[in-house]
């Protein structure tokens, strides 16, 4: 092993790595966490308007179907934001 790569293995810095493979790692997580997020706000959007949590009797049975279909709403404007590519660059100039 040289200096060179010792040096790799105990200095926790990204001094001299090419920027390209720091933010790929990035990317393909925000890319991951974005599709997780929209199958949860769509997913409890469904489960809101089918009256998973029997919110049909509460006082509050109203709210069920604004946070449904605004949390429907929300995923499919966030799923669009994610396949149009809208917001892809936030956070890789760190």
């Amino acid at each position: 092993m040289t200096p060179e790569t010792l040096k790799h293995f105990f200095i926790m810095s990204n001094e001299g790595n090419e920027k390209k493979t720091r933010t790929s790692g990035a990317s393909v997580m925000r890319t991951v966490f974005g599709i997780f997020m929209i199958v949860i706000y769509v997913g409890m959007g469904v489960l809101f308007l089918i009256d998973f949590f029997n919110w049909e009797t509460a006082p509050w049975g109203w709210l069920r179907w604004v946070a449904g279909f605004g949390l429907i709403i929300y995923g499919i404007w966030r799923a669009y934001r994610q396949f149009a590519g809208i917001d892809r660059n936030i956070g890789d100039e760190y």
